[in-house]
């Protein structure tokens, strides 16, 4: 390194890494001439070294004292040799971390400064609330020491004073609550606060380091997912002062409305006030606008800079301010954070006003930020504290009443009532009730337990996880963490985008962009209770333009995971260009389930034969239903993957019923024979056990039926003059010969109905990729599969060797804690499964050119994966009806980043 110390006129925006976030914006409003203090900084490569080897570079008090001197001649010049030169010590991140050390103001006071700090304002009172301030700040962020101790004392000289607030102190309080602080110092350090204003600074700095790797810091990193190693810099600033007097005073700007986008100036503003007087909201300030009739001078003086900033960083930019007895001073800008409406509007305005390009407005965006304009939330007027937290695990707000039984939840759906299910965590047999549910909350699990992932399947809020929550599912109650309880019937809300659950009912606002998409030009049954909110065609608007800059960079095709004709009318209104993975498990649940039990349960073969006969019927009513809604478009359907165990109810339950069922009723033998058939089919392992192909192969019958169902139902529709496309998946695959032997089956039924119907049933046969073997040997298998589909959640697992919803209950926290994961595997794809997949593209698209490929797993939603899968020459992706606008837009930002 050339230096460790730069000054602001020195520096830029564009050495964040070195100068830290808010020095790197000091430095480029110096450049642009614009009123800023003067002052310096302190490189992230000198808190880098002190971290590494406990102590500063030798060269760095030298470099401070030499930018010490040159400031105090700029102070001096510019502000007159009367002033004291106090200073705000800051810690400054590249990237902005709330988590760090607090700001100490007014380094070098001291009981003769405070004394020139009043003369020079004529303002005795002003000097002394500035010096307790400096004292308090520096004793516990520099020092450590406990909070409470001054808290203690300021409460008491208060209520010495017969008052509550502690600016309605007068200059001799003020005085013997300094007094009483510094007493407290040396009570519990043996010593003063140095006088001396660069010993001030040296303990400053180094707190500031040392905050790098504070307790708040350290968490924040790990919530955010900053590395460790960047180091912190520390901001140097002369201090200007907004308490000085009716005309001064502190305030934050916006160059645009953070929340909605909307041009114009927003922002707050407080009289004779320092900064932290605001983040503190100890006093209630005044929008922005009411500056111009406070002082019009400054107002528009502001207003200019704020343009001249988002002119020249062509973005949204946030600002801190202060006046100082009508003096405008800028202390800060960056790049504005902004809510997801916001990212969007804004974004579609600043094309529309030539700042920048469509690409740059695509780069902008993020499919997280769409996904939250898509669910309903609630009212802004409804924050409060939350009951309990857990795991948020599919986005949006539901308010409904509690019922821990899935089938209390379908007979609640059938009579209108909205139900939120609640569960320890939820099995495949738990379905009808959470298709029946408006929300989901369970105690374990999380981002890809099979709650969330049927959550965010079916679209609707889910929160996973939420431990402290007690559940007696005996006595239907449960407990929240401060100990209220509720009972099956009372009402709960839950936000699945933030985690927090609520007691009782909170106000919710229904999704104007979903609303548009899923019912367009308005006046559509709302998908949610709530009110109305007004229709924000801007946001609508901007939305739509976005998403229609990113299909025209996009390569990647984006289908949907969908089971039935509700979710694929959903797809395609999202925009999906067919279905990707059909779940035909999902038509075997609910009411057809005894229809199941009786297959399970047939001893002859007309029985057999007979339950077959009815899942044919149904199941053609289902593929008719969806092959209808996405006409023209292709439909993946996967063949029946799950054990039969899982259509029976579970094996301790029927074991308990039983035992306590009569011996001679009735259905204590229909019982007995469900709770044998159970344990015949029961596995240790079933994820690796009877199922997929192998089910197909072992069960007489079953393919069969459900491939005539399928070219039963395309038959009938192409009779009608409809242009159905279906295609059989069939999952599990392991070896070539395991397809040959299903894929014979398939091509000999849909022969028998050509032949029957006098109508043509072509359906391209393919095989998911679940299995690293079946990766390994693609070329095989791409010589008797027409297409592969990607199942990553099954690949994931089967590569890593666990279960997903075990791992996630068990030691997928200590995995993410100790860095073994960054991320969870089932979350963004994991590299190694990615080169499986990788290989097994070229692979099969070598043996057979033209082959389709795609993949249907959860990872099909993910950005970071999108962009993996474009990567890899993938097709198409596949994802659940309400990800389909979020895997459009990140398809195209792939494609955009590699052009």
């Amino acid at each position: 390194m050339d230096k460790y110390v730069y000054e602001f006129a020195d520096g830029g925006r564009h050495m964040a890494n070195l100068l830290g976030g808010e020095s790197a914006g000091l430095a480029e409003m110096t450049r642009m001439d614009l009123p800023v203090p003067p002052g310096f900084t302190i490189t992230t490569e000198a808190c880098r070294f002190y971290l590494e080897h406990g102590r500063e570079p030798a060269r760095l008090a030298e470099e401070i004292t030499r930018a010490w001197t040159q400031l105090e001649a700029s102070v001096h010049k510019q502000f007159g040799a009367d002033r004291p030169m106090l200073v705000a010590v800051r810690s400054g991140a590249e990237i902005s971390m709330p988590g760090m050390m607090d700001t100490v103001l007014n380094v070098g006071l001291g009981d003769e400064a405070v004394e020139q700090l009043a003369s020079w304002s004529g303002d005795e009172r002003f000097a002394w609330e500035a010096y307790s301030r400096f004292v308090r700040s520096f004793a516990e962020t520099v020092l450590r020491l406990p909070e409470y101790l001054f808290r203690t004392a300021e409460a008491d000289v208060r209520r010495s004073a017969g008052t509550t607030a502690t600016g309605e102190l007068d200059t001799a309080r003020l005085k013997t609550l300094t007094h009483v602080y510094q007493h407290i110092v040396r009570h519990e350090t043996g010593d003063a606060i140095p006088r001396d204003p660069r010993r001030q600074l040296e303990l400053a700095v180094r707190a500031v380091f040392d905050s790098w790797n504070g307790e708040r810091a350290r968490a924040y990193r790990n919530r955010e997912d900053i590395p460790e190693d960047l180091g912190t810099a520390v901001n140097v600033c002369l201090m200007v002062f907004g308490s000085l007097g009716p005309n001064s005073g502190t305030g934050v700007a916006f160059t645009r409305d953070p929340a909605t986008g909307a041009p114009g100036a927003y922002g707050d503003y407080l009289r004779r006030a320092v900064g932290e007087d605001i983040v503190a909201g100890l006093r209630n300030t005044v929008p922005l606008t009411e500056l111009e009739r406070l002082d019009p001078a400054s107002y528009a003086h502001l207003c200019a800079n704020l343009r001249a900033l988002e002119t020249h960083y062509r973005d949204v930019c946030d600002i801190e301010f202060t006046i100082e007895r009508g003096t405008l001073w800028m202390l800060q800008t960056r790049i504005g954070e902004r809510g997801a409406e916001a990212t969007f509007r804004i974004a579609s305005d600043l094309v529309d006003e030539g700042v920048i390009t469509p690409d740059e407005a695509l780069g902008r965006v993020t499919g997280e930020r769409l996904a939250r304009l898509l669910f309903p939330r609630f009212a802004d007027s409804a924050h409060g504290h939350p009951s309990a937290h857990g795991v948020a695990a599919s986005p949006g707000a539901a308010v409904g009443r509690i019922v821990f039984d899935a089938h209390k939840a379908a007979d609640h759906k059938a009579k209108g009532q909205n139900v939120i299910l609640v569960r320890p965590q939820t099995r495949p047999e738990d379905l009808p009730g959470m298709l029946a549910s408006i929300g989901l909350l369970t105690t374990s699990g999380g981002k890809t337990s099979h709650a969330a992932v049927v959550a965010r399947g079916l679209g609707i809020p889910c929160v996973c996880g939420a431990e402290r929550i007690e559940l007696d599912p005996h006595h239907k109650t449960l407990t929240l963490p401060d100990g209220t309880r509720l009972h099956e019937g009372d009402f709960l809300s839950l936000d699945g985008s933030t985690g927090d659950v609520f007691a009782g009912r909170t106000p919710l606002v229904t999704s104007p962009v979903a609303r548009e998409f899923l019912h367009p030009a308005g006046g559509a049954p709302q998908l949610w209770p709530g009110p109305e909110p007004a229709h924000d065609e801007a946001v609508v608007h901007a939305v739509q333009r976005v998403l229609g800059w990113a299909d025209h960079h996009r390569r990647l095709g984006v289908r949907a995971n969908a089971d039935t004709a509700t979710e694929a009318d959903q797809a395609r209104a999202f925009g999906a260009e067919g279905i990707g993975l059909c779940r035909t498990e999902h038509m075997f649940l609910g009411d057809r389930q005894p229809i199941v039990e009786r297959l399970i349960l047939a001893e002859t073969a007309q029985e057999r034969g007979a339950a077959l006969a009815e899942l044919l019927t149904v199941q053609r009513e289902d593929f008719r239903a969806i092959l209808r809604v996405m006409d023209g478009l292709p439909v993946a359907v996967r063949l029946l993957d799950p054990p039969l165990h899982e259509f029976l109810p579970d094996l301790t339950e029927l074991e308990i019923r039983h035992a306590t069922l009569d011996d001679r009723s009735r259905d204590r033998r229909h019982t007995a024979r469900l709770l044998e058939a159970a344990r015949r089919t029961h596995e240790q392992n079933p994820m690796l056990g009877l199922r997929g192909v192998r089910l197909g192969l072992t069960s007489p019958g079953l393919y069969a039926t459900q491939v005539r169902a399928l070219a039963e139902a395309a038959a009938q529709l192409r009779a009608e003059g409809g242009d159905p496309r279906p295609e059989i998946m069939v999952p599990l695959v392991g070896d070539v010969r395991e397809l040959r032997l299903i894929k014979l089956q398939a091509e000999q039924v849909l022969a028998e109905v050509s032949a029957s119907t006098g109508i043509e049933v072509s359906c391209p046969i393919g095989t998911m990729i679940e299995l690293p073997r079946a990766a390994l040997t693609a070329g095989d298998l791409a010589a008797d599969a027409a297409f592969f589909s990607f199942g990553t959640n099954d690949l994931t697992q089967t590569t890593w060797g666990f279960s997903r919803d075990d791992a996630e209950a068990s030691f997928f926290p200590d995995y993410l804690k100790h860095k073994i994961f960054d991320v969870s595997p089932f979350q963004t794809i994991d590299p190694v499964v990615g080169s499986l997949v990788t290989q097994a593209t070229a692979a099969g698209k070598s043996a057979r050119p033209g082959l389709e490929t795609g993949v249907c797993g959860e990872h099909g939603g993910d950005p970071a994966s999108i962009r993996f899968f474009d990567q890899a020459g993938l097709d198409y992706v596949s994802c659940s009806p309400f990800r389909v606008l979020v895997a459009r837009l990140e398809a195209g930002k792939a494609a955009l980043e590699k052009e």
